[in-house]
Formats: C-alpha cells, structure tokens, sequence
C-alpha cells in the first residue's frame, strides 16, 4: 500500500505540472544558423532546475511558475525577452567559432486553463563563421532535456541532450543520423520514461489491472489486451494515420482508469468481456503514447526502431510497475482471505477517485 500511496499522493497534483522537454529545430542555411525551440518558457523564467526534475510542484519556486502562466502573452513576452538576455550565453553554439546568437522572435501561446502548461517559441538565430563544417551546442545547466532535430539536410541529427551536456559535431551537411541499433537503443529510455516516473495517468491504470486479481493468469489476459492495443494505436498515430485531439483522449484515458478500477470492487475475478475492455481502453492509451512520441519526433529514416524502442520501453516501465506492486503488496498478502476486501476494493476505490478528478478536470477545468 505505500507505493500506491506515493503515486496517489503525487497523482492528485495531475499532469498540468510534468516536466516536458524542450524540442529545438536547428537549420543552417545560406551562412545563418536558426534555432526555434518550444519550451514551457514559464518554467525557466521562473528559476526553476529542470535537470532530473519531474514535477515543477517539487521545485521551490513552483508559486512564481504558476503565477507567471496567469500573465496576458504580451506582459509575459516582456518578462521572457529580460530573461533571455542573461539566459542565452549559456546556450553556446560553435562551428569553427562561436555562434553570436540573438533572441529574432518570440510567440506566446495565449492564457488558456491555468493549470496547464502552455507553450512558447523562441526563434535564435545567428551568422555562421565561414568555412565551418560542423558545429557542436552546448545546453545550459538546469534546462532539463533538449529533443535536438536538425533540418532541411539529408541523413538529419536527432539526439537528446541533457542540461549542462553537448551535442555534436554535427555536420552542417548532414549525415549524423543515428544508425538503426543507436536509434533504438535511444528510444528505449523514452518509452519507459513515459511510464515511470512522468506517466501517472498509464501507471494507475496499471495498478487498476493489477487489483483485480494478483493471480498470473488474469493479470497476463489484461496485459496482454492492452499492450496488443496500446501498439497497434501508437503506430498508427505516429504515422499520421490517426489523430484525435488530447481534448478528447485525456479525458477518456481518465474514465478507463474509473471504468477498471471500480470493476475491480463489483467483480471478484476475471471476466468475459474484461480482456476486450481492456482492449478498447488500450487504444485510447496508445494514441497518448502517440502524443508523446510526437513531441520527440520520429526520425524519418529510422521510424521503424524508434517505434519499436519506445514501445518496449513502455513495456518495460509498466512490467516495473507491476513487479513493485506485486513485491510491494501482492507477495505478501495476496493470498490472505482478507486481502479483496482490505486492500484491493480500498486501493481500486482510490484509483477511481483519482481518476474521475481528472475526468472532471480535463472536461470542465
């Protein structure tokens, strides 16, 4: 019950404050550097250490955080411009000498549901020292993670650059693609990242399948529902196949984890039609992986591993998650008699209420 209490007590916080990366498209042509980055920008003006952060409801400064995503565009567009005046020499960029860059364009999105974050562009750019082959980018300290994509060139770099780390050499010709093995491999830790530690919502869905019974068989029938489920839709929404908006996802993706988990109190074991309402739900979790995926980007010529990578990573988070409920709960008192009735209705009933506060939230807030 303590690992469902840690997540519960964290989950009530809701998503609004997960900590996203920035995703930078660099393009180099005709001797000028561009570098247009969308970034929660409230959290960097705010003071906020992004590196290994999870939640801005952790950091110190989370009351300035929310009271600067209260601000008109154009009073915050004001506060980001003085900010970036000091911010940008720790954003370095060299190709055969520095990048002298400057702030061209700023676009503010505009003041929505507060308890969201809403999201900024920041267009850099800079003349490009003549002669240069390649260049490399410095990430300032403290900026979380940067999805680097570079542009408008053949074989193009994408990497993930932690804050205080530095991508390249990557050439201005292109060509630093990340081959097949090294794509994959670099998806993996996304996938599961999603999962565990930032994806709330799939983890107590998770447990919800885990309370119903703590015995393989049906827990292996729910899984396997909705991983078959869950693939199929992420791939399909990456390729652009399918789209739906998160305004309508989310909140069903909220009404899944009410639907498992309260059938968990009305029913003692697996049912019939449970594996193919697993299914369903599965759909509508895949299309928020696909959501996720997308804000990464998919390198054109290595779809196939990227997919695959971050599709294993999430299943290895939601194995993890179901591995600690089992150590954490199932092993020692699952086989109690009074384990349905101390322990599984109660969790599920708590899972539920969760869930339909971010029903209610995500439909009304």
């Amino acid at each position: 019950m303590l690992t469902l209490a840690l997540v519960l007590s964290s989950a009530f916080a809701t998503l609004a404050h997960e900590v996203q990366p920035t995703i930078a498209d660099l393009t180099v042509q005709d001797g000028q550097l561009t570098l247009e980055m969308r970034l929660n920008a409230e959290a960097f003006v705010a003071g906020i250490d992004l590196d290994g952060l999870d939640d801005t409801n952790e950091a110190a400064e989370s009351d300035i955080y929310d009271q600067l995503r209260a601000l008109e565009p154009a009073v915050f567009e004001a506060e980001l411009r003085a900010f970036a005046q000091s911010w940008l020499p720790g954003l370095r960029i060299e190709a055969g000498g520095p990048v002298a860059l400057a702030l061209d364009a700023v676009t503010v999105g505009e003041v929505g549901n507060t308890d969201l974050p809403r999201e900024t562009v920041l267009r850099l750019t800079g003349p490009v020292p003549a002669g240069a082959s390649d260049l490399t980018l410095v990430w300032p300290d403290g900026a979380g993670d940067l999805v680097l994509r570079q542009q408008g060139v053949e074989d193009p770099f994408t990497g993930l650059v932690a804050g205080g780390a530095t991508a390249g050499p990557i050439p201005l010709e292109g060509g630093a693609a990340l081959s097949g093995w090294q794509t994959f491999t670099a998806y993996i830790p996304v996938g599961f990242d999603h999962i565990l530690p930032k994806g709330l919502d799939h983890i107590l869905f998770v447990l919800g399948l885990f309370f119903l019974s703590t015995r393989l068989g049906p827990l292996l029938w729910q899984i396997s529902a909705f991983t078959l489920a869950h693939t199929v839709t992420l791939a399909l929404g990456a390729l652009g196949l399918v789209n739906i908006p998160g305004s309508i996802v989310e909140p069903l993706i909220a009404a899944s984890i009410v639907y498992v988990a309260l059938e968990n109190v009305i029913h003692e074991g697996l049912n019939r039609w449970r594996p193919l309402v697993v299914f369903g739900f599965g759909l509508l979790h895949g299309l928020g992986f696909a959501s996720v995926l997308g804000e990464f980007g998919l390198p054109p010529d290595q779809f196939v591993p990227a997919l695959i990578g971050f599709n294993i990573g999430v299943e290895l988070g939601q194995l993890t998650v179901i591995a600690i409920a089992f150590l954490a709960v199932g092993l020692w008192f699952g086989r109690k008699p009074w384990y349905r009735k101390a322990i599984a209705i109660p969790a599920s009933l708590a899972i539920a209420a969760v869930g339909a506060w971010w029903f209610v939230e995500r439909v009304f807030l």
